[in-house]
């Protein structure tokens, strides 16, 4: 994502991408969808073991970022990803990771298990017909999740629906976001605790995969519950954007390889004795969608870079990215299946993938226009 890299960040960088290059080309990816398997957890633990779950957990839990920059070299990991159209829990689990950081220190056996590939942890926080809510999580009247979390002798009983909740259908533990009469809350809860039940869902893409989980009546104990009130607060906000920053990166990667692709196609495609890279009208549009890659490459590194240095601050950054990503993203996937024509559109053509991927990643963890209202609303507050 950025020309700027250590040497160690360069190593990391280039391992994955030889990783991904060995274990999940194109071929691969479409046998994973076609099966309706959204991942192998062996392949899932292996990239665990290179580093992808370590970058936001302590160190004497096993993790530790490799320069201090953790959003930074993750968004690297997720560039690769959307390159290659790859599958797994790697957006959802880091943010799942971003607000264990800040729990109490009896969560570290599930942190050390997530971080080892073991256990697939993921975030339930949207509900059916709400948008993306943990936008505003900090907000004085912000609107309170539908799943409630009713106190009970010795802990809370979940009752309601998530749903887009990120491999969920392959996860072993949620990270639910739930209203309660303290306040916002969030707790961890077994995939196979009674009275949860988990529907896969369609979505675009064939390998990032969805799926509803409801919630009848799920007791749970206090040790379960990572973050009350104002934690909870900001422990969704360090979540959001997290997922935001390394969604838009992956998108990034994706409109990366769609623009490669395309470039060689009106190289070595020829009409009327000239290649389509020769016309003038089809430069033009190639410079456009360059200029806005390389414009997507640097808010989502802005996004990154921001995080890092000054999480406190880097909300507007953050959305600044995600919504400018999301927005441009598959514009520029769909400009690339324009400009190959009729076999552009075609099943056994690449394009799709990726186009499936961008119009996905606009959608999860806010949407253009859901950012855009995020900093409308930090813009009043800071100006009262």
């Amino acid at each position: 994502m950025t020309p700027d890299l250590t040497a160690d960040q360069r190593l990391f960088h280039s391992t994955a991408r030889e990783f991904l290059a060995e274990t999940m080309t194109v071929d691969r990816v479409r046998t994973l969808g076609a099966s309706g398997t959204g991942f192998d957890r062996d392949w899932w633990r292996r990239a665990a073991e290179l580093g992808w779950t370590a970058m936001l957990v302590a160190e004497d839990l096993g993790g530790g970022s490799i320069s201090g920059h953790p959003l930074t070299e993750l968004a690297l990991i997720a560039a690769e990803l959307g390159r290659t159209c790859a599958p797994g829990p790697f957006v959802t689990t880091n943010a799942v990771l971003a607000g264990l950081a800040t729990a109490p220190a009896r969560f570290g056996e599930v942190i050390s298990s997530t971080l080892a590939g073991d256990t697939v942890a993921t975030w339930a926080t949207y509900e059916p017909g709400h948008g993306f809510d943990a936008l505003s999580a900090d907000t004085v009247g912000s609107p309170r999740p539908e799943v409630c979390a009713e106190r009970v002798d010795g802990g809370y009983r979940l009752n309601g629906v998530k749903d887009r909740v990120e491999a969920g259908d392959q996860a072993d533990l949620f990270l639910v976001t739930a209203d309660s009469p303290d306040g916002l809350i969030q707790i961890l809860v077994p995939a196979e605790m009674p009275g949860v039940t988990i529907t896969s869902a369609w979505t675009l893409d064939l390998t990032r995969r969805t799926a509803q989980v409801s919630f009848a009546d799920v007791t749970v104990n206090e040790e379960a519950v990572t973050h009350v009130g104002v934690a909870a607060s900001i422990a969704v906000q360090a979540q959001w954007q997290t997922a935001a920053i390394l969604t838009a990166a992956e998108s990034v990667g994706a409109i990366d390889s769609a623009l490669a692709a395309t470039q060689t196609w009106l190289a070595d495609r020829y009409t009327f004795g000239r290649p389509l890279a020769s016309y003038q009208a089809l430069k033009h549009r190639m410079a456009d969608n360059k200029t806005w890659l390389e414009a997507c490459r640097a808010t989502a590194t802005a996004a990154a870079a921001a995080r890092d240095a000054r999480p406190e601050t880097a909300a507007e950054t953050v959305s600044v990215a995600k919504s400018y990503v999301s927005a441009k993203a598959p514009a520029i996937v769909q400009d690339c299946v324009q400009l190959h024509g009729g076999i552009g559109v075609t099943w056994e053509h690449d394009l799709h993938l990726y186009l499936r991927r961008v119009v996905l990643g606009r959608a999860l963890y806010g949407t253009p226009e859901e950012h855009r209202r995020h900093i409308t609303d930090l813009l009043e507050r800071d100006a009262a």
